[in-house]
């Protein structure tokens, strides 16, 4: 790509569609998580929020999101804390950190089949939270998989 914005530019630099664009759309972050009281580590689940669609990985309302999921949290350059609960594959997180974009980033391939053919996404890997899952009972380890 011959635009390699991530690559110039930090977060707080990157336009609004810039930094729109670096989500991958894998929606993870769309998953419950669970923060031990006692640790304060944080633990993915496989529970999604009620607007991800978990066939397709994709939020079904994604303009509306914060006004429907008052707990849904935005993505903020400026707020550190908004990065902690974001697995590391997350690409907010990779540029962050000062990493690469993933080999199989639709920015870099022009989709997102690679991604979803590596299982990096949800699409297909959660429930939702509707059903009515204990969290505890649902913590999975294979958000944190960060592979290129």
């Amino acid at each position: 790509m011959s635009n390699a914005f991530w690559q110039t530019k930090t977060l707080e630099q990157m336009t609004s569609e810039e930094f729109e664009s670096l989500c991958d759309g894998c929606g993870k972050c769309c998953l419950n998580k669970v923060i031990d009281d006692d640790t304060d580590d944080l633990y993915f689940t496989d529970i999604a929020c009620r607007l991800l669609d978990s066939k397709s990985g994709a939020c079904r309302d994604y303009s509306n999101r914060f006004s429907l999921v008052p707990d849904c949290v935005k993505v903020d350059p400026a707020d550190e804390e908004s990065f902690l609960w974001l697995p590391p594959s997350c690409s907010y997180r990779r540029v962050r950190e000062g990493r690469p974009l993933p080999s199989w980033h639709p920015l870099l391939t022009g989709s997102k089949a690679q991604m979803h053919k590596l299982k990096m996404s949800v699409a297909g890997r959660s429930v939702p939270e509707s059903r009515g899952y204990g969290l505890v009972e649902r913590i999975v380890s294979w958000p944190l998989v960060d592979r290129d």
